[in-house]
């Protein structure tokens, strides 16, 4: 299967599987990648998400050869049908989302790591809004979100200039969260994911949807974090971290 999911204990695993054409993407594995998305984010037992590629490369982009030439209305609905149902169910996620990136993230693979909370990179990752190449701007909301963690200037040069920014620069920029030897990818990966995935989950989940909403006036910040804490009051988890608290141990989290 060219997209595939795994689920060990309370993470999944959503793994791009085509290593001969590092895992270029094609509408078939949009429409997985989507699938398996929607099923975690309304899976309870699910409590955290690593997505990464198999082989060489996390991803490198769209697969060119089968990009067609529709007409604009059909290529608009392909868009929003493929590309952006995936970045629209990732970001919706209720749960951690982590990226495990080697090698080349570029294009719309490059968009998937950003749509996730946090990016561990191999020393060798590679990251490029390579589009200008194929004189397309960039897509699955690569703009939208370089724009939230860098501001638009350094968002715009790297648009403009489509190139490659190494592992050690997207740390320093603060567009991904760790750097390890490629041999210790995934055991980093799977260690933040079981980490998150023992905590509040319904905290967390609703941690990220204040995040996603501060991006606008603090008013209106405001009156959205009203309504969250409410809900946290009344969470078990909450009940079972007071408990811990005042017992001096660690809180068993069961994520609701």
């Amino acid at each position: 299967m060219p997209v595939q999911m795994t689920v060990e204990g309370a993470v999944a695993t959503v793994t791009l599987n085509r290593p001969e054409k590092m895992n270029a993407l094609t509408w078939e594995m949009r429409e997985k990648m989507r699938d398996h998305f929607h099923e975690i984010r309304f899976n309870d037992d699910i409590r955290a998400v690593i997505v990464t590629g198999e082989g060489r490369a996390f991803c490198a982009g769209a697969d060119v050869d089968r990009m067609g030439d529709a007409d604009i209305k059909a290529g608009r609905f392909r868009l929003q049908r493929g590309s952006h149902m995936v970045i629209r169910h990732l970001h919706a996620i209720e749960k951690p989302t982590i990226a495990a990136v080697r090698g080349h993230a570029v294009g719309i693979g490059w968009s998937l790591a950003l749509a996730c909370d946090i990016t561990v990179a191999a020393e060798d990752a590679k990251f490029s809004q390579i589009f200008r190449r194929i004189a397309l701007a960039p897509d699955g909301g690569a703009i939208w979100f370089l724009n939230q963690r860098l501001g638009m200037n350094r968002a715009k040069e790297l648009v403009y200039s489509a190139r490659i920014v190494e592992a050690p620069e997207a740390l320093s920029l603060g567009l991904v969260n760790f750097v390890v030897p490629g041999d210790e990818l995934m055991a980093k990966a799977r260690a933040l994911a079981e980490d998150y995935a023992s905590g509040p989950t319904f905290m967390l989940g609703l941690a990220k949807k204040l995040f996603h909403m501060a991006h606008g006036s603090l008013e209106d910040y405001l009156e959205v974090e009203n309504m969250v804490q409410p809900q946290l009051n009344h969470s078990a988890d909450h009940q079972e971290g007071k408990a811990a608290f005042k017992e001096k141990r660690k809180p068993n989290y069961i994520g609701r």
